[in-house]
């Protein structure tokens, strides 16, 4: 494990060459809003090994490589792997193949895991003894490093086949639109604003509560991100309907903060506006042309060897319904293989 500044720096010498980088991380979020990052492993046709981002003091030098423009990232369900990053470094990565999403691309289980993922084309079974482990204990013990080292091992391995099946289904273009997808700075920027579409049971809630909702969802947020802690820590969902159906009184302390950040957050006097129909229960005539469009969307899926809901998931057909026409499958190669059926319907 590089655990000083000149171990880093001999490791990024080796790899300086190197544009494919197939990369994972360990990071711990249980008391904490942000994850609080402790390794990242890297493997290269060249080198693999693991970071340990808690003992090194100056982490730059590794940020320049790892956001090369030339550099790709290859990382299994790479969200959290890049938001883990992104708090530290403040950059996200020029290029990224997710290979989760890629495998689902392929006919693959659209959640599937990294092991299993990686028994299906390596024939290579590994262990998930340390998938709880509290990734800031120091010394780590060797089976756990072994461990986090197995999650780049086979990385570069499984992304070579699926590139190569991609290619010959001609759905490379696909991956690349998805990797753009992940790399939205909007999904890694906490938004107060729409801080209420974390709170739990909120659509079936009166419409004429939920503008005070989308106040103390905002709120809540707000002080998690100031006290760096997780939200349900400051108010849980359950509290914050309470006061809001009046079950529960807000404390006065915490009304008395509440109502001074309303004052300096003037635009969530018109929370409702930002509230629209989408979190509302559908219809019967809604839900008749949810199923129409599931049928229609299924059969296309068949043909590509898809999992339908990869084109388009409830939420998205629901909000299509009603108007709303930034849902995801309007755009890209979802919408190339919708286009002409949607278009029969009468649809788009």
């Amino acid at each position: 494990m590089i655990q000083t500044q000149t171990q880093l720096s001999q490791f990024l010498d080796l790899i300086k060459h190197e544009t494919e980088l197939a990369i994972d991380t360990e990071f711990k979020r249980v008391n904490t809003y942000y994850p609080v990052l402790c390794l990242v492993q890297i493997a290269t046709k060249s080198a693999t090994d693991c970071i340990d981002i808690l003992a090194i003091e100056d982490l730059n030098p590794l940020f320049e490589k790892l956001y090369q423009k030339d550099c790709l990232w290859i990382v299994h369900s790479a969200r959290q792997d890049i938001e883990a990053m992104y708090y530290l470094s403040k950059q996200l990565p020029k290029c990224l193949f997710d290979t989760q999403i890629a495998a689902s691309l392929l006919g693959h289980p659209m959640q599937i895991s990294y092991q299993a993922l990686t028994q299906i084309l390596q024939n290579v079974y590994l262990e998930k003894a340390y998938t709880r482990l509290d990734w800031t204990t120091r010394p780590l013990p060797d089976e756990a490093l072994e461990y986090a080292l197995d999650d780049v091992r086979y990385l570069l391995k499984n992304f070579y086949q699926l590139e190569s099946q991609l290619k010959t289904e001609h759905k490379s273009h696909w991956i690349e639109q998805e990797g753009q997808l992940l790399l939205d700075i909007k999904l890694y920027n906490p938004d107060i604003k729409n801080a209420w579409k974390n709170v739990k049971g909120f659509s079936r809630l009166a419409k004429n509560t939920r503008c005070l909702i989308a106040q103390l969802a905002a709120f809540r947020e707000h002080q998690a991100i100031h006290k760096n802690k997780p939200r349900k820590w400051i108010m849980s969902d359950d509290k914050l309907i309470n006061y809001v159906l009046k079950k529960e009184s807000l404390p006065f302390g915490i009304k008395t903060v509440f109502n001074e950040f309303l004052v300096s957050n003037e635009q969530l006097n018109k929370a409702e506006i930002i509230i629209n129909n989408k979190h509302t229960l559908p219809t019967k005539t809604e839900k008749a042309k949810k199923n129409e469009l599931q049928k229609l969307i299924k059969n296309i899926a068949n043909q590509y060897n898809l999992d339908d809901k990869i084109i388009a998931n409830g939420k998205s057909l629901l909000s299509f319904i009603r108007g709303d026409r930034s849902v995801i499958f309007l755009t890209g190669w979802r919408f190339n293989l919708l286009k002409e059926e949607l278009e029969k319907c009468k649809i788009v």
